[in-house]
């Protein structure tokens, strides 16, 4: 299907007023779509069916999921344009946000925060604020827009009639589960790119980053089997922010479910904090605005994949045992926004530690901002 008829394609299903998911993953030009075929809410319960899901940061419980055998599945090639001209329509930024209203309530729930962490009621909380941008975009635009600014994100465009529109382009995977063998990360510490990844990190930035990791593999150690690996810490970009990741792997043993292992990581430290739960009752009670589906979680759930035991096509013999396997993949639902009425409401959040500095962290969230209002212009 050419992307003229993909995007067609997504326009008749929002106007018929039926769920649907178009999205990429990173670093590939495939994107993909799973259109709903009835306008009905399906929940996901057990974490054991197949389709595309989309969870919020407070209960897992609500999670949405747009069921495989419910859904038609259509593709299309991507290429985003060359990297001089994504680089000159990413400084099109829309004014930087100066509400001197928002960034004192910012710094004071920063200060909150803080004065917990000093009490030692958890060693790390992330707090997070919500903003209003007009934009004279549609989704759609919106949506080419993040698929040629972040090439290594996981980007998608999400519609359903409960949650209306939402769009993202996450740089943070939650899991990946093939058969036994999960992949997850741990990502931490941000700063601006500036044309180079080698980049030094301060001791806040490394220390937030190996809590997130600690803790990860703290909340895996039972459902393991074997040896969990673990990559040194290193610099990724995403848009125009740096971050540091550790990459975490290992093979899951007999007696765990994907709905186990979910629950163990989600939130993560990299959106919550920890403890988990008390950083996440801080959050709930301080941050006084809902989340909704920021920092929640979404992507392909035990969908079908085939694995052919030999791809040389002369090998017809071999060609007919092809085994059909389970792939889950899900992402952090960071970077995203929630599209309304010619409004976009940005969510940017950091995580605070016993060395952060508020007015710090208020800089670091425009900063945040600033990336992806580069989507929201023309």
């Amino acid at each position: 299907m050419n992307f003229e008829d993909f995007f067609s394609r997504l326009e008749t299903q929002i106007q018929g007023g039926n769920p649907f998911v178009a999205y990429r993953n990173p670093n590939i030009n495939n994107v993909k779509a799973l259109l709903q075929n009835d306008s009905k809410t399906y929940k996901n319960l057990e974490f054991s069916e197949s389709g595309f899901i989309f969870a919020p940061f407070k209960n897992e419980k609500n999670t949405l999921i747009i069921p495989s055998e419910n859904a038609v599945n259509i593709s299309a090639e991507y290429t985003a344009e060359n990297s001089s001209e994504i680089k000159k329509e990413s400084q099109e930024f829309p004014p930087v946000f100066t509400n001197s209203e928002a960034k004192i309530q910012h710094e004071e729930l920063i200060q909150k925060g803080l004065e917990a962490i000093h009490r030692n009621e958890f060693k790390k909380v992330v707090l997070s604020r919500k903003e209003s941008v007009a934009t004279q975009l549609k989704a759609i635009e919106i949506f080419k827009n993040l698929l040629k600014n972040y090439k290594s994100a996981f980007v998608y465009y999400w519609f359903h009639p409960e949650t209306g529109i939402w769009l993202g382009a996450t740089p943070e995977t939650l899991l990946n589960v093939e058969r036994d063998k999960f992949k997850t990360m741990s990502l931490a510490g941000t700063q601006s790119f500036q044309g180079t990844s080698n980049v030094n990190w301060g001791e806040k930035e490394i220390e937030e980053q190996q809590i997130v990791t600690d803790s990860i593999l703290e909340n895996l150690k039972d459902k393991v089997s074997g040896a969990i690996h673990k990559s040194e810490p290193y610099t990724t970009r995403a848009g125009n922010l740096l971050h540091l990741q550790t990459d975490i792997q290992g093979m899951l043993n007999t007696k765990s479910r994907l709905k186990n292992l979910l629950l163990a990581l989600h939130p993560t430290p990299a959106v919550c904090g920890l403890p988990k739960e008390k950083a996440k009752k801080f959050i709930l009670e301080n941050e006084n605005y809902d989340r909704e589906f920021y920092s929640g979680f979404l992507g392909e759930l035990n969908m079908k994949k085939e694995i052919k035991r030999n791809s040389n096509p002369r090998n017809q013999e071999n060609q007919a045992y092809a085994s059909i396997l389970k792939q889950t993949s899900l992402f952090v639902n960071l970077r995203c926004m929630k599209l309304e009425a010619g409004k976009a409401s940005l969510f940017i959040g950091g995580g605070i530690t016993k060395d952060s500095n508020a007015a710090d962290e208020w800089q670091e969230t425009v900063n945040k901002s600033q990336t992806i209002k580069a989507v929201l212009v023309k």
